[in-house]
């Protein structure tokens, strides 16, 4: 590069110049300043590259519930299957997530990134155009393996190629266009849903359903361009310079420094790579004359690696996704109107996208751990919100399980349409004489079960003209298959369950509020939703890839992440039935709880990490330098 540069100004000198003649200092400046425009500019790029990713993340988290509704009205699929559909994308993300670190250690970032693209491209026209169930579970599996990969690779590779004094922001824009994939995908389900309903006022039962037939699929059509934009922007970017380090290419990673770092920046990062590798290789020469081995229980890698851990795990017990799949649920039980709560999921999705943006500014001003600490402040003022909203509404609920028992029919099935005069019916069933819970504005969910499994219903309310009723059958709740038995409840007989008859666990009827107390929890979600993309909804992913030593960063990624979607499953599986036994204030309450041991993690324990290299993170979780034992 020194000889280029002054080759650059020996030309110059030479260059006739007739008005104002550059000086050998101007021309280096001059050099260097296009230098560094190139560096900005493949900054630039690189961020839009991984930014897509996350655009592609949060697609796969938030596309389903558009196209959920139209997939079920046309598709013939049993409420079994769909609830498989939903959670394929679960399942394949918690398989890829387990072998992510592995592949990413063994085939670079940059292949990784690109393989993660074309699985998400390829499982698009493998939904769009399936017909079966068979075709639907494969791309829905496919898109989830796409999410996993990811969900890993992206934030790792960032991690490695960005400097310490724009990594947080780098991370950022990952999160920042993840939740734009969020809102984009709730913005689409809104589009649809009004040109179904056109459709629906002009055209016929036949028309209706060849439309809600192509809806779904365009639905998912449309979110294919993004993933090919990753794909393509994947094959410009540099490989990971610590990944190339560690293979031994040394010149191969002092050239992908160089096209995002000044000379001298360069210089200082691969000089740390090496003595961290040094004192690794000491290390590892003194265990061998020691006749010993570098444990990986060592403090350099368990403190680190459980500190991760635990804050993954937290940040799923927040309920951010929870609160993500049933916001619209909440806000009808809380008192407003069908379109008011589904525009107020939307406002949830655009508040998590504007504060990402503030939250971008910061990371890097004001430190990772101070975000921490404001945001989970933030989600337990507002859980606790929440929770004494709904405590208090529902403190006069009933159960009126043996009336609805009574309505089961010979073939172990019932239908509830639930509508005021019914509603009228079950109160007087109950000898109801208050004036709390009135016919014309209540609601109803139902616990059922048969033999070991049990399921629940969402909440209906009586004030919505032309609802679905309640409609229980077996198929909605007994699995189809030994394996879906498994993972609903391992120690139920499926045998038994397929001849046990339907029988009522709960059924609460309850008033539903005003459209003011129904604004006012919207209020508290968006202040969690503006608290969580302020602190966790960035930093989890800094803390993730910050924070694992070099040895063990990509498989340690990959176990963290998979305790994440875990803990994501547990909670989403367990949120209707404690919401329909115990109330949305229990739920509510548990999420604070969660969040409070969170507070005191990222308090306690969390180091601050802005402005360090990874190198200088890990020489901080090695603590005190080990002696004569070790030196030999």
């Amino acid at each position: 590069m020194r000889r280029t540069a002054e080759r650059h100004n020996f030309q110059c000198q030479r260059r006739p110049s007739y008005s104002h003649p550059m000086t050998n200092s101007e021309a280096a400046q001059s050099y260097q300043a296009l230098l560094g425009d190139s560096k900005s500019s493949y900054n630039r790029f690189l961020l839009l590259v991984a930014g897509l990713g996350g655009l592609l993340y949060g697609v796969d988290v938030g596309i389903i519930g558009g196209a959920l509704p139209y997939l079920e009205a046309t598709s013939h699929l049993n409420a079994g299957q769909l609830s498989i559909i939903v959670a394929a994308v679960l399942l394949g993300s918690v398989i890829s997530t387990l072998f992510a670190g592995q592949l990413a250690d063994w085939m670079g970032r940059k292949p990784l990134m690109i393989l993660s693209g074309l699985a998400f491209v390829i499982s698009i026209p493998v939904i769009a155009l399936s017909h079966g169930y068979a075709p639907l579970f494969f791309g829905r599996l496919l898109q989830g393996i796409s999410g996993g990969l990811i969900g890993l690779v992206v934030p790792l590779y960032l991690a490695e190629c960005l400097k310490a004094s724009t990594r947080g922001k780098g991370t950022g824009v990952f999160q920042w266009l993840l939740t734009l994939g969020v809102v984009a995908a709730a913005l689409i389900g809104i589009y649809y849903s009004y040109r179904v309903a056109a459709v629906e006022r002009i055209a016929d039962p036949a028309t209706v359903f060849l439309f809600k037939n192509q809806a779904w699929r365009r639905i998912f059509w449309v979110s294919m361009p993004p993933g090919v934009l990753f794909v393509l922007g994947s094959f410009f970017l540099a490989e990971s310079p610590r990944w190339l380090f560690k293979r031994g290419k040394k010149e191969l990673a002092y050239a992908a420094l160089l096209r995002s770092r000044s000379k001298e920046q360069a210089d200082v990062e691969l000089k740390e790579m090496e003595e961290t590798a040094s004192a690794s290789h000491a290390e590892a020469t003194s265990a061998t004359r020691t006749n010993t081995k570098d444990s990986l229980l060592r403090r350099k890698y368990v403190i680190p690696f459980l500190l991760a851990c635990a804050i993954l795990i937290f940040n799923q017990g927040t309920g951010i996704n929870s609160l993500i799949a049933y916001n619209t649920g909440i806000l009808l039980q809380s008192g407003l109107s069908d379109v008011s709560a589904h525009w107020g999921y939307v406002i949830f999705t655009c508040v998590n996208f504007l504060v990402t943006i503030v939250t971008m500014t910061l990371v890097d001003r004001k430190g990772r751990k101070f975000l921490f600490i404001l945001g989970t402040s933030g989600i337990i003022v507002s859980m606790l919100g929440v929770g004494s909203l709904f405590i208090h509404t529902e403190s006069v609920n009933l159960d009126c399980r043996n009336a609805i028992q009574s309505m089961v029919r010979p073939d172990q099935t019932l239908t509830v349409p639930f509508n005021a005069a019914e509603a009228k019916k079950l109160l007087a069933a109950k000898e109801y004489g208050g004036k709390e819970i009135q016919a014309d504005r209540a609601s109803l969910a139902v616990i059922y079960s048969y033999g070991g499994f049990t399921a629940a219903t969402s909440f209906v309310r009586s004030d919505e003209e032309g609802s679905a009723p309640i409609h229980i059958t077996r198929e909605s709740c007994v699995p189809s298959s030994k394996f879906e038995a498994f993972f609903k409840n391992p120690f139920a007989n499926l045998e038994a369950a397929r001849s046990a008859p339907l029988k009522i666990q709960k059924a609460v009827i309850g008033q539903v509020p005003d459209a003011g107390h129904g604004w006012l929890v919207a209020m508290c979600l968006y202040l969690f939703m503006a608290s969580y993309a302020v602190g966790p909804g960035v930093c989890v992913w800094l803390a993730l890839s910050e924070l694992m030593p070099t040895r063990i960063r990509s498989n340690g990624m990959s176990i963290a992440l998979v305790l994440n979607q875990l803990v994501s499953t547990i909670l989403a599986g367990v949120f209707l039935p404690v919401v329909s036994k115990y109330g949305y204030s229990t739920i509510f309450f548990l999420f604070a709880g969660f969040t409070v041991f969170y507070l005191l993690t990222v308090t306690f324990f969390l180091p601050e990490t802005k402005g360090k290299t990874l190198e200088e993170i890990e020489e901080y979780f090695e603590g005190p330098k080990r002696d004569a034992s070790l030196a030999g």
